[in-house]
């Protein structure tokens, strides 16, 4: 299944610029594995030594936001859009 990755300004390094990104994958493990596999760094800062996602990132699918829905395991729908955010904190 095609996805279309969005890229925040700070990963960009990563994509040679790109905010927006074709990659295969029928779950959020599978897009990043697919991320990383065509832009190599991905995964070193998307997720934790155990695998789950760190937590100054957040990642969408749709509107939705994985980490109420099933983490890495969250199914990705052909067509649809991940979008990856750095959390925002601060007073």
């Amino acid at each position: 299944m095609t996805v279309t990755v969005r890229v925040p300004p700070v990963f960009r390094t990563l994509t040679g610029g790109e905010a927006k990104i074709q990659v295969t994958g029928s779950t959020l493990s599978e897009v990043i594995s697919a991320l990383e596999a065509d832009h190599p760094g991905f995964e070193a800062k998307l997720l934790s030594d155990d695998g789950t996602l760190v937590k100054y990132v957040n990642v969408f699918v749709d509107d939705d936001d994985v980490r109420f829905l099933g983490g890495m395991a969250t199914p990705v729908p052909d067509g649809c859009e991940v979008s990856i955010m750095q959390a925002v904190a601060g007073g």
